[in-house]
Formats: structure tokens, sequence, C-alpha cells
């Protein structure tokens, strides 16, 4: 069988380009038979996708990071009837600058490794979620994690988890905030809101923003709040970098919870994002619902 391998050379600022012979070389010293397709421009990555579907491939490995991953599955998901299984497995080549989704899912960022597993053809079914009409398999949120993203896409001098964190301080600077109402199955809140955040995996940028997600529970993980002062929110994002006990869900005004559909309203537009990559414009309605078990992945 010959799976389609889609790159995107962009991912963790054109190291992805870089790195793409070691990956190649890892996926035919695995004996991993590979039809290449490689991304020449934002969007790209979907139509590569969704074309990879309309030529019969099963199974599409993604050399990139989180925000190729998703753009993948939407691609891919493109003519999807939900009622039916989605038409691809994926495999993953992490390439990207934190590779949360692999690190969530517990599969290596070696690629010696991760080719291995790609050739062993075993796979394990993934909760696929989806925020108004985009699917995401890691995290989508809006407020003050893609008020961060947009921060982060002006920073062009420094890369890795460093640029993600200069990002969060320039946000917090701003201290961006809106009153809204969240809804979820068994409850709802009205009132300020720094951050709305809700997760598949528990791990996105580096940051645990829903350190208890777990992408094969069948159920979406919400992370929201309201943190009144810039000092408030600084004293925040370290504790974002924990996942257990000391996580930053557990300081006044923050709460954590599991819910299979969300909606959010907000009084004024904010951005938003699925799995890392901007809405076009700035929202202030969010719908959010899971597929339990929808999507196939290669495992170890």
């Amino acid at each position: 069988m010959t799976v389609k391998v889609i790159l995107n050379p962009y991912s963790n600022r054109w190291n992805a380009q870089r790195r793409w012979g070691e990956a190649a070389t890892a996926l035919r010293q695995a004996g991993v038979k590979f039809d290449l397709s490689v991304s020449e421009r934002p969007g790209h990555l979907v139509d590569l996708a969704a074309d990879a579907v309309r030529k019969g491939f099963s199974t599409i490995v993604v050399a990139g990071g989180d925000g190729s991953i998703g753009e993948v599955v939407n691609g891919a998901g493109r003519n999807w009837n939900e009622e039916s299984p989605f038409p691809v497995t994926l495999g993953f080549m992490p390439l990207g600058t934190a590779n949360d989704l692999v690190f969530n899912v517990g599969l290596p960022v070696d690629l010696t490794e991760s080719a291995k597993i790609i050739a062993g053809g075993r796979v394990k079914p993934l909760d696929l979620c989806r925020c108004n009409q985009k699917y995401f398999v890691n995290n989508s949120a809006c407020g003050l994690e893609p008020y961060v993203t947009t921060k982060h896409e002006r920073i062009h001098w420094i890369k890795g988890i460093l640029r993600y964190l200069v990002a969060a301080i320039w946000a917090i600077l701003d201290k961006p905030e809106w009153q809204g109402e969240v809804r979820w199955d068994e409850g709802a809140y009205k009132g300020p809101l720094s951050l709305v955040s809700v997760g598949n995996g528990r791990r996105t940028g580096g940051f645990f923003m829903t350190p208890h997600a777990d992408p094969f529970d069948g159920k979406l993980t919400l992370a929201f709040g309201y943190r009144g002062t810039r000092l408030g929110l600084f004293q925040a994002l370290p504790r974002a970098f924990q996942e257990g006990r000391g996580s930053y869900i557990e300081m006044e005004g923050m709460h954590e919870l599991h819910s299979t559909r969300i909606s959010i309203r907000l009084d004024r537009p904010s951005p938003a994002h699925t799995d890392g990559e901007l809405f076009d414009s700035w929202i202030t309605d969010l719908e959010y619902r899971i597929f339990p078990s929808a999507i196939r992945i290669l495992v170890p």
C-alpha cells in the first residue's frame, strides 16, 4: 500500500523543509511506500488533503506541525458525512514547533520511530472535534489564547517555544477581555472572560490549557475564566506550563469541565482558532461538538 505524505515546508519556520530529507530517509528505511505532495501556499494543505481523498488514498501522513494536521483534517473531511467513518487514517512525521498532538496521544517526536509506527500500520480511534464549520483534533479557543496567536504571527526573530512565551507576554500587556455566556451539557456561566479554551488534548503551543483533557474519552474539555488584572494574568502564565498540581486552572476565577457540546456568545468579536490556525475574521459566536472515536491514527 502506498500512503500519501503531505509536507508543509513552512512548519517551524521552514525547519520542516530543512528536515524533510531526514524524514524521507526514515520512511524509506522503514519500508514505507509513499507519494509526496508539498504545500506551496496558505490553504494549500486543505486542497492537497481533499485531492488525496478523491484519488483514493486511505492513509495520509502529515509532515508538519499541529496547524498542518488541522488543515489536513479539514481537507480530508471536506465532503465527510458525519454519520459515516472518516475517509482516511492519519499518520504523523512531527516537524512542527511544539508537536502538541503527537505529545498528547503519546507518540514519539523522533522521525525514525515515527516512520516505524507508520510502517507498522496499527490504528487507534481518536476523537474528532468541530468548532462552527471547522474540524480540529487538538485545541480551539477564543479570547486570550488566539489573541496570543495574533501576536505570535507577528514575531519573526524568535523560534521555538520561546516565541509562544514572548507572544503571551505581549498579549497579556494588552489585557483583552470580554463579557460572554458559556453553555455546556450541565451548566452555564455568564460574566467577564479572559479566555476560553476547548481541548481534545491537554497541551497546545507548549501550554497545558486544558490539563485534564483526554483525546480518547469522547468529551470536550472546557477551560475558561477571568483574571481581572495584568498581574493576575502574569501569575497564571507560568502555571500554564504545569499539567498536574498547581495548574493555572486551580487559580481563583478559573474553571475546567468536560462536555459533549459547548456554545459561547461574546459581547464583541474575538479572534478564534482551531489547531493554531486563526479564523479569517474575529467572531462572537462559537458552537462546539465532538465526534467520539471518529478518526483513526497510526500508533505503536
